[in-house]
């Protein structure tokens, strides 16, 4: 947080390029983030890439006291809302995690249908619940880390995960039991 605090007020103070710091530090967890609400790889990365120059025109608003991936959080969330928005086309899940052309292994094949399964019942889930659910397993936030960034209490967050994981597992449990 110390790094981040002393990085906006470089920037504040002129130095641009010290945005990059927050930039390089934040980048994967933005993307995993976009991913698990949009479901398509190539529109994560343009809506993590626009969440930052918004946050960064923005910057002077930000409250130095909090933790600053929990206010870009906001901006990424809102970033990712507007675009679902104005799309109104049914989220498909991407599949560039999945290796293209056939597995070499019986293995290979089963792990890439997993993930599929997976990506696919992730984006089955309500938004809320998918949200919670990114942060907790992709991003690996603390229950109040999570209820910061998705402004909700750490009792709502807790309900989620459990019916996230719920959900999840009655999706799953067929492709475990074949």
């Amino acid at each position: 947080m110390v790094e981040d605090r002393l990085a906006v007020e470089r920037v504040l103070a002129g130095q641009k390029d010290a945005y990059e710091v927050i930039v390089r530090k934040y980048q994967a967890r933005a993307y995993r983030a976009a991913l698990g609400w949009v479901g398509n790889g190539e529109d994560a990365l343009d809506l993590s890439q626009d969440a930052f120059v918004k946050a960064f025109r923005a910057l002077g608003r930000y409250d130095r006291a909090r933790p600053f991936f929990a206010w870009f959080y906001v901006i990424l969330r809102n970033t990712c809302f507007n675009f679902l928005r104005r799309c109104r086309r049914e989220r498909t899940v991407s599949l560039d995690l999945v290796p293209e052309g056939a597995a070499a292994t019986e293995d290979e094949a089963k792990r890439a249908e997993l993930k599929r399964r997976v990506w696919r019942a992730i984006a089955a889930l309500p938004g809320p619940i998918r949200e919670v659910m990114v942060l907790k397993y992709f991003d690996e936030l603390s229950y109040r880390e999570i209820a910061e960034a998705a402004g909700c209490p750490i009792g709502t967050v807790m309900s989620r995960l459990y019916y996230g994981r719920k959900k999840l597992r009655q999706e799953l449990e067929g492709y475990h039991r074949g």
